[in-house]
């Protein structure tokens, strides 16, 4: 388990007010303020749900996201690009790695910067992950 909360400054409550974090012992819980009453939410519970829905968006299109990466890094060639594949297609490791360090403080603020927000209800539930950038799903059939 990390030590910190993935998205951590990232999360809103249904009613579009941020989600703090508070520490239950040495658990980071989010805190979502149900009129007056503070929920705390086991930060685990929360980032699981995030990251598996962040894979979904990802699954099924390794190949395509292989490509884009490769050419952003400058290395096009066959090896880089399907090393990148490969970590891609293997996701639940990457994400329980990710689990288990954290998300720089950096890349959360960068996140922020560019609109990535996470809605939750009070009972933790992931209703909505807003990642500007992923395409909806009338969009696949564009272009």
């Amino acid at each position: 388990m990390s030590t910190q909360p993935l998205f951590a400054g990232l999360i809103v409550d249904e009613s579009d007010q941020p989600v703090t974090v508070s520490y239950v012992g040495l658990e980071p819980c989010y805190v979502v303020n149900d009129a007056g009453f503070l929920r705390h939410i086991p930060c685990e519970q929360v980032d699981r749900q995030v990251l598996r829905m962040m894979g979904e968006m990802i699954q099924g299109h390794e190949d395509l996201l292989a490509g884009q990466t490769a050419k952003m890094l400058g290395q096009e060639d066959i090896f880089t690009r399907a090393m990148i594949e490969n970590q891609l297609k293997n996701l639940d490791q990457q994400f329980e790695t990710v689990l288990q360090t954290g998300i720089p403080e950096e890349g959360r603020a960068y996140m922020g910067m560019m609109g990535f927000r996470v809605r939750i209800n009070v009972h933790g539930d992931v209703l909505e992950v807003n990642q500007p950038g992923a395409s909806a799903p009338d969009d696949e059939n564009d272009g």
